[in-house]
């Protein structure tokens, strides 16, 4: 908590139809919130970057599309963009910022949901692994490509606080001296990260495997793909095997805050990019 103090992390909270910012260490959720007694919410984490939100709309859409999958009451992009907006104030230009919204279904059904966001500077090994790259390991999900597209209770597509799995996944990753996870699906295909989307260079075009696999839909894959669709890169939505992942030229993580991770160790085996980071990485920042 010390520690977090010292990097000038920052709350806001909506209550009473106004943003109020308030102390990194004072309570602003209550002790029965859905949120932290069962995991039933949903989340954002936007890169700030020069004191701006320059991907906050992407966010904010994917913010809506998760509360609708989860019957989950939304105060409405108002609300978020002022807390966001009270928690960026005056943040430093020259420090990049992990700002995370919660969204919780509050108390229950009928009651108000809970908003909060949360400000801190982007981890000094989240901006090691964006530069020098990640090794990754692939493990699978446990259940079939194409079971959550017909289970909606499965929330396939919602960013939801429920991220237990994921966190241990991450875990298990570091015991095999690795960064990073690639899931996959009973039958091999590739999935996603714990907290990123999987993207491969391979015969000239750029790939990621379908959201009907249940998958995120990436604010910074599409951002990617539409920047490459224009500069001329083609790309495509292809289900995938971590067999293509060892055959790509190139293979990435994409996330908001971390952006375009090259993965430099599969599975044990070292790889190369064919130098196309740079170029992503160029797009990206367009």
């Amino acid at each position: 908590m010390i520690e977090r103090q010292q990097t000038g992390a920052r709350v806001a909270v909506w209550r009473d139809g106004a943003a109020r910012t308030v102390g990194w260490d004072e309570p602003v959720v209550g002790a029965f919130d859905l949120g932290l007694g069962r995991g039933d919410g949903a989340f954002e984490s936007v890169l700030v970057a020069g004191g701006t939100t320059p991907h906050l709309p992407a966010h904010l859409a994917r913010l809506g599309r998760s509360a609708r999958l989860m019957d989950l009451a939304h105060p409405g992009d108002d609300a978020v963009r002022a807390v966001v907006a009270a928690v960026v104030e005056d943040w430093p230009a020259d420090v990049d910022g992990a700002c995370r919204v919660l969204l919780t279904r509050g108390l229950g059904d009928g009651t108000p949901p809970t908003l909060v966001a949360l400000l801190a500077p982007v981890p000094a090994e989240t901006i090691r692994q964006r530069d020098e790259g990640i090794a990754v390991v692939s493990l699978s999900l446990g259940v079939p490509a194409d079971l959550r597209a017909r289970a909606p209770w499965l929330l396939g597509g919602a960013k939801t606080l429920s991220y237990a799995v994921n966190m241990a996944a991450l875990r298990h990753a570091r015991t095999a001296a690795a960064d990073d996870v690639v899931f996959t699906s009973l039958d091999g295909q590739l999935l996603e990260g714990p907290t990123s989307t999987v993207v491969w260079s391979a015969g000239g075009r750029l790939h990621t495997p379908p959201v009907e696999t249940g998958i995120l839909a990436g604010t910074t894959q599409a951002r990617l793909f539409a920047a490459a669709e224009a500069d001329g890169w083609p790309t495509a939505v292809t289900p995938g095997t971590v067999e293509d992942l060892h055959a790509a030229d190139a293979v990435w993580l994409l996330s908001g805050i971390r952006g375009a991770a090259p993965v430099t160790r599969l599975d044990g085996v070292d790889r190369g990019d064919a130098g196309l980071t740079r170029r992503a990485r160029e797009l990206l920042a367009r």
